[in-house]
């Protein structure tokens, strides 16, 4: 997919600063310093449009970019490391759980893991979280330059395995710094976009 125009459009933390142009959006998931930022700024083709933070847990708003005045990527807050309360965890947990749960725009959720390790308790939470509800996901392992060309398939399956991931859900090996996977995560996340509404 060729992106023509990207921006950052707001950091919202609740539905009444969530976007009312009801344009498709693909939230991104993943632990805190996963790589989340450097998958949105490789795909967009920019180097500096999601912030890079050397300290997990950084992003704590839910923040959308729009694209080709098209749909949105919407990058959620870090699950894991992040050095922060109790309280403030419980309280974007809430707010990512109603905004997965209750945003009529979504379409998918591209969940990032890192290829060179086993998918965490969270990666898990995570994953199983988004079937109960019945959410499209789709994996991305990213990180693979970190790895030689022979490991992939092995740290794939590891993945795979680690995950229990269902049958149908489709899972792209990823690279920010060499671009890796880029034209097939478009492709997945242009099929998500594009699936037919299911009538109840």
């Amino acid at each position: 997919m060729k992106v023509t125009s990207s921006e950052f459009i707001i950091s919202a933390v609740g539905p009444k600063q969530y976007p009312q142009d009801a344009l498709p959006e693909i939230a991104l998931a993943g632990r805190s310093n996963v790589g989340k930022s450097s998958f949105i700024n490789k795909m967009l083709n920019r180097k500096n449009l999601a912030r890079i933070s050397s300290k997990p847990g950084k992003t704590q708003t839910l923040n959308f970019y729009k694209i080709n005045g098209e749909f949105y990527f919407v990058d959620v807050p870090g699950y894991g490391f992040a050095k922060v309360s109790k309280s403030e965890k419980e309280k974007w947990g809430k707010m990512i759980e109603e905004y997965f749960i209750d945003r009529s725009p979504l379409k998918a959720v591209v969940q990032i893991v890192d290829l060179r390790h086993p998918p965490t308790r969270d990666d898990q939470d995570m994953y199983h979280f988004l079937k109960h509800y019945e959410i499209p996901v789709i994996i991305v392992a990213t990180k693979a330059d970190k790895i030689s060309k022979g490991q992939w398939q092995k740290h794939l399956k590891i993945v795979k395995e680690t995950l229990n991931l269902e049958k149908g859900d489709t899972m792209v090996l990823f690279s920010s710094e060499t671009g890796l996977g880029k034209d097939e995560a478009w492709k997945e996340i242009w099929n998500k976009i594009n699936a037919p509404v299911a009538v109840e």
